[in-house]
């Protein structure tokens, strides 16, 4: 009578451990990113957990199989229907299994779990199959793994016993009425378990729900789990506008509408920019920027940067607003943050939208952004396309530019190699009309961390990091840019902005914390000396970038962009945003706050308390109110913004 259901419950169990192992393999993978701190959780905290967000997964993906085990007729005992439901349990679980296991290497580069979008980022991507073989390569224990939990899925399988013996009508009658009982049962269990939990207060939990268990919202990875991700993500509305304030009163604490000021002096007008966007050069790697690390005898990777560095504007705190290159677009050239999802990937990028280039476009700015990958790769044409830049430069073009090596020049993975293909950059700029606006985006820092053949001896293996030869190499290749660029005769006429897209694979324990991760470089350089070098006691994010350039070039015209002018902002007013793992992060005046989106999870002093070990919450009632208003102002401007389509400001 019950011999379908015991089966049932024991090949769930087995999911269960096998998840469990897949998780034991996830922080071992990760360990860097985890292990100092993961285990200053409780340990129940940590196992509830896990075991609330499988259960969830658990039960979406295995209802075919339990509809198949549960169903009460007789036909369902017989050798061919028990096979086919074998063969069904075998392979969705086995796909879940390799979906946690592939992303305990895909984490390293996205800081967490996989989501549906992941789908969109790498559509149109030819090279993505490469790749992957690469890390298998590199991964052959994570193969062998995966073999032995396929194996251990099929052998410790549990089949039903047994046959229901025909009798009486009472009989048959007391059986089947039995298991249509179970199978009710079991779909109200399954609905509770899905949401999450049984009360009418709990709602289907997310992927955010996951912080609760933990102490920093990179740990919520490991207690989630991949195949839940992307089930929680699909086909859900990515911007929800909270009703946070009242619209009079939402734009009294924030407004991303930046206006003229009359005050401004319009010295800059003319001046050409220049934006350097360079792959996962990430702030660690830079010496200037870390004279404290290893007792002050840490060298870097990156001597051009360093003695660049010197004559660039630059800010003690400096964030990206995103773990990914999809993210590094928008907020760097936009003044737009990634919120919940990379903005390039949501509905929301239908919408009208400006940024550097389409706003001094209006001042007849010419044009270009430049990627050495194939034309249409990530997404970059496209948004620079609608965001207002009139032409494109990629691997098609440099191909068709007879003075270099064409496709000679090609990593064999993503694009053309960083020091030909910016030094394509510098002569091409010089093509265009002045003044003008572009924007490069580099490659050879990147994964699978190659450097040309010609340089394997120049820049070798570094310790247990592979990028650090790749970093060494793009620095190189920026020195060979700014030697051509000087000589170029727009160059005393531009303004630079080096920052990256993202962090990459760190070492250092100050930039493994929830703020260290989005550590990347922003440095402002003028070569005519209309900003003023030095280094200030504030903080600067990508999203910054776009309104301080306008500002500096005194651009007149109202527009919408998220971050601040660093040049007209106090050092006490700055501030950064970024958002991870379904906890958004608001860094200002010394503290950050941790927020949820519902309530405000911890507060940090720090530049007191850098590796974020006090949560000074309950001490800072205040400071925690004050962040937290700005940070709800902004969340609903944005998201009102987002799915209102005013990311423009209609013209007159």
């Amino acid at each position: 009578m019950f011999s379908n259901v015991l089966a049932l419950v024991l090949n769930l169990l087995l999911v269960y451990v096998l998840y469990a192992l897949c998780r034991v393999e996830f922080v071992w993978e990760n360990w860097n990113a985890f292990g100092g701190t993961l285990f200053q959780n409780a340990w129940t905290d940590l196992l509830i957990g896990s075991w609330r967000f499988d259960t969830s997964a658990l039960l979406y993906t295995n209802a075919l199989y339990a509809l198949m085990m549960l169903l009460p007729f007789r036909w369902t005992e017989s050798k061919g229907w028990r096979w086919g439901a074998k063969c069904v349990f075998w392979l969705v679980n086995a796909l879940c299994l390799f979906a946690n296991v592939v992303d305990s290497v895909y984490f390293q580069y996205s800081g967490r779990r996989t989501t549906l979008s992941v789908m969109d980022e790498f559509r149109h991507e030819e090279n993505v199959g490469s790749i992957f073989l690469t890390e298998i390569g590199h991964h052959w224990y994570l193969v062998i793994f995966m073999l032995i939990l396929w194996v251990l899925l099929w052998v410790l399988y549990v089949n039903p016993q047994g046959k229901t013996k025909r009798g009486s009508l009472m009989r048959t009658f007391t059986v089947y009425g039995v298991r249509t009982l179970c199978l009710a049962m079991y779909a109200l269990l399954s609905i509770c378990g899905m949401r999450g939990g049984a009360t009418t207060a709990v709602r289907p939990i997310t992927i955010s729900n996951a912080t609760q268990y933990v102490n920093r919202p990179q740990e919520a990875a490991v207690i989630l789990n991949t195949p839940f991700s992307l089930i929680r993500t699909l086909d859900k509305q990515v911007f929800v506008t909270p009703l946070y304030f009242p619209e009079d009163e939402l734009d009294r604490l924030y407004s991303p509408v930046h206006q003229p000021n009359d005050s401004l002096v319009a010295a800059g007008r003319g001046k050409n920019v220049v934006v350097l966007i360079v792959e996962s050069f990430g702030r660690e790697y830079i010496g200037a920027y870390n004279e404290h690390l290893e007792d002050g005898h840490y060298q870097g990777y990156t001597p051009f940067v360093d003695s660049l560095y010197e004559h660039c504007l630059s800010f003690d705190y400096t964030f990206a607003n995103g773990r990914k290159s999809i993210d590094a677009m928008p907020s760097i050239l936009s003044s737009i943050p990634m919120f919940v999802e990379p903005f390039i990937l949501t509905p929301a990028s239908l919408n009208n939208v400006s940024g550097l280039a389409g706003e001094l476009g209006k001042e007849g700015y010419a044009s270009a952004f430049f990627h050495g990958a194939e034309n249409g790769s990530m997404g970059f044409q496209a948004f620079a396309r609608a965001s207002g830049f009139q032409h494109y430069f990629g691997r098609t073009e440099y191909n068709a530019d007879s003075r270099f090596g064409g496709d000679k020049d090609f990593d064999g993975t993503w694009a053309i190699w960083d020091e030909p293909f910016l030094q394509f950059y510098a002569l091409k700029m010089s093509e265009l009309k002045e003044p003008f606006i572009t924007a490069v985006f580099t490659a050879s820092s990147h994964h699978p961390y190659a450097v040309p053949e010609g340089y394997a001896a120049v820049f070798p293996e570094e310790g247990d990091n592979p990028i650090h030869k790749c970093i060494r190499y793009t620095d190189m290749a920026l020195r060979r840019f700014f030697e051509t660029a000087h000589r170029q005769p727009w160059f005393e006429n531009t303004l630079f902005v080096l920052t990256s897209d993202h962090t990459n694979r760190n070492d250092h324990a100050e930039y493994l914390t929830d703020l260290g991760v989005f550590g990347a470089p922003i440095l402002f350089y003028d070569p005519s000396g209309g900003i003023e070098p030095g280094r200030r006691h504030g903080i600067a994010q990508q999203i910054d970038i776009m309104p301080t350039v306008l500002g500096y070039l005194g651009y007149r015209r109202p527009y919408v962009a998220f971050g601040s002018d660093l040049l007209r902002t106090g050092d006490k007013d700055t501030w950064a945003v970024n958002y991870q793992n379904g906890i958004y992060q608001y860094v200002s005046d010394g503290y950050v706050l941790q927020h949820d989106g519902q309530a405000s999870r911890a507060l940090y002093d720090y530049r007191q308390d850098w590796m974020l070990q006090h949560n000074v919450m309950a001490e800072k009632p205040f400071v925690r109110e004050i962040l937290e208003w700005k940070l709800k102002a902004m969340i609903q401007s944005y998201m009102e913004r987002m799915n209102g389509n005013r990311l423009v400001i209609p013209e007159e």
